[in-house]
Parts: structure tokens; sequence; C-alpha cells
């Protein structure tokens, strides 16, 4: 998996992830979801086998969008 930074503020991180689809990226925004700092977790695919999904991340600031990104993925 490989990820490719879009936007990255404080509470914001914008991303898109290579090489992967729906399967995993809903399991991932399912974990997201989890955390109770997350207050964004969404994605989109403008075409499955044309392009990679773009990933929108964001916190209440309590906790980084990368942390929570890497909690989820563990």
């Amino acid at each position: 998996m490989e990820i490719k930074a879009l936007e990255d503020k404080k509470n914001r991180f914008v991303f898109e992830i290579i090489g992967l689809g729906h399967t995993f990226i809903n399991i991932l925004k399912t974990e997201l979801w989890n955390d109770s700092h997350v207050k964004v977790a969404a994605y989109s695919i403008k075409h499955p086998e044309a392009s990679n999904p773009k990933f929108i991340l964001e916190t209440d600031g309590d906790e980084s969008p990368k942390a929570a990104l890497t909690s989820a993925i563990g």
C-alpha cells in the first residue's frame, strides 16, 4: 500500500491510496469511525479502473489525522 499526500494540515489529511480498492478502503473508513477523535472519514473513487481512491480524514485536534490513520491501519 502506498499513500500519496495531497493535503497535510493540523486537523486534516487528504491522501490517495495507490493500488487498493473499495474492500480495504471501506474497512479503513469503518475503523477510523471507531476513533472518538475522528470527525470526518470519507473517500471517493472517480472510476475504479482509472483512478486511485481519494481519502479525506479530519480530527478534532486532540489527535493528529496521521496518528488516527496509523492506529486504524494497525
